[in-house]
């Protein structure tokens, strides 16, 4: 099923979407603890890295740069330290328009600094804004007024920080109905549902659904009833309900029965963003053209993988088309990852003291010396990472004819290995780019290699790394391969 949603993803592409909400930014603060403070029973974290994203309604702004979407932004912060912050974060983002975003020296802007130690989360230090005024409430009314006809969807993205309004809102639903716009809200706990009354849909979850209904969702029964109190209340189209480890359920207008779309397990780092992933991917879908089962099929794969990352990260069209490809493999997906997704893995094995290793090849039509060449370097270290080359690098290596296997069924194969931690996929002739970013402790080629130049060898040594020669299996090889096959197909043909 999930395959079939592949050729939907490129409709994605430069679909015009806006997004109306909380614009906050999110600072992370990464290190490890080793003991705990003389000055009062709490952990001291030793910070290694910081680096600060989009929150709010930015991380779904994010999300639908990465996958490739004209986003129209209209929220409002300050002219403060993290207003600064929210601006350049904005434009270094590919297709977002930030001409709809209000900044005035009235408004303080939302910041939300959290402290991970390796997965977990010690503390999040929130600093809050006061609810705009009217002078800039009106600016964000004329700012949805001016991007309306230009859209294909509006996504709202609720976090209660005063930017949404009854007035707003109420203009919203009316305008976007009478140029038959959906609107989609993902609402806050803390906001009247009262406020979204009109719109296309909402995406609440378990715990805020019994709140607005007064229904716990907990069985088939009270999860229909609780979704059917909410179109009839607030006179939505459909509406969906998300079920964290249960999945999502969707009930259309005037349907008796709704439909469950079951998750698949996870191995939970973060549920932060899963929200926020569920409205991007659903509502870019849906502007986009697609059916709203497969729109929500898609969401409900990304907001499983957005759970799996630690803190918020946008997924961009490849990595979801990875997810969809290889649902029924979750335990070999997740080890086939692009290199900044490899870089966050790292960082925890790092803090557990292993020593990274690194080889890459082709690795086309997987065979015994494969196999014995790749044992032989996780042997090295304690975590092996393999940099396996796309299929055109293959091709400008190889010629035409290479590889007999394309890059995920490679990648898979090699993930299945229990020598093979992470495969990291990379385009360019050489992976010194992937290199110089994962920075591993270890580099590995054969030993054929001795005497010869090794890629990323100087960078390597030159922070302390080692680069290590493994044993080969004599006389095997994929070429040699290709070639008894091809013999014996043409023996075949001769008898």
């Amino acid at each position: 099923m999930s395959e079939r949603l592949l050729p939907l993803l490129d409709r994605l592409a430069g679909v015009p979407v806006l997004v109306l909400g909380d614009l906050m930014l999110d600072r992370y603060l990464w290190g490890a603890v080793s003991r705990i403070s003389p000055e009062a029973p709490v952990p001291v974290l030793r910070v290694t890295s910081e680096d600060s994203r989009l929150g709010g309604a930015g991380s779904v702004i994010a999300n639908l740069s990465a996958l490739g979407a004209e986003v129209h932004a209209v929220a409002a912060f300050g002219c403060d330290a993290p207003g600064d912050a929210l601006a350049k974060l904005l434009e270094e983002l590919p297709g977002v328009d930030s001409s709809g975003i209000v900044r005035d020296p009235s408004l303080t802007s939302t910041q939300k600094t959290r402290a991970i130690a390796r997965a977990q989360q010690l503390i999040r230090i929130d600093r809050d804004a006061a609810p705009p005024g009217p002078a800039v409430r009106a600016r964000l009314r004329e700012a949805i007024r001016a991007k309306l006809d230009h859209v294909a969807a509006v996504l709202v993205s609720d976090y209660a920080r005063g930017v949404l309004d009854a007035e707003l809102c109420e203009e919203l639903s009316r305008e976007a109905r009478a140029r038959g716009i959906p609107v989609l809200v993902d609402p806050h706990p803390n906001t009247p549902f009262s406020l979204f009354r009109g719109a296309t849909a909402l995406t609440p979850n378990r715990s805020e659904t019994a709140q607005a209904t007064g229904i716990e969702p907990r069985d088939p029964a009270s999860i229909h009833a609780a979704a059917e109190a909410l179109i009839e209340r607030y006179e939505l189209d459909w509406v969906t309900v998300t079920l964290d480890k249960d999945g999502i359920y969707l009930l259309q207008r005037g349907q008796a029965v709704g439909k469950h779309f079951p998750a698949r397990a996870r191995k939970v780092f973060d549920v932060a963003g899963a929200g926020d992933m569920v409205l991007s991917v659903l509502g870019l879908a849906i502007a986009a053209g697609c059916e709203l089962e497969d729109a929500l099929r898609m969401a409900n794969v990304a907001a499983g993988w957005e759970v799996e990352q630690l803190g918020v990260v946008p997924l961009r069209r490849d990595a979801l088309a990875a997810e969809l490809r290889y649902r029924s493999a979750p335990e070999l997906s997740e080890k086939v990852l692009d290199v900044e997704a490899a870089e966050r893995r790292l960082r925890l094995a790092r803090e557990e003291g292993k020593a990274i290793v690194w080889t890459n090849g082709c690795f086309d039509l997987l065979h015994a010396g494969h196999v014995h060449f790749l044992q032989g370097c996780r042997a090295k270290g304690d975590f092996l990472v393999v940099g396996l080359n796309t299929d055109d690098s293959i091709r400008g290596l190889k010629g035409e004819g290479r590889p007999v296997l394309p890059l995920q069924d490679r990648a898979i194969v090699l993930a299945g290995l229990e020598a093979v931690d992470l495969v990291v996929p990379f385009a360019a002739e050489t992976p010194l780019a992937e290199i110089e970013r994962l920075r591993p402790d270890i580099l590995c080629k054969g030993e054929d290699y001795r005497g010869k130049v090794v890629v990323g060898r100087e960078l390597v040594e030159g922070y302390g790394g080692r680069v290590e020669l493994v044993e080969l299996v004599p006389g095997v090889s994929t070429t040699n391969i290709i070639a008894r096959i091809a013999a014996t197909e043409g023996g075949s043909e001769a008898d």
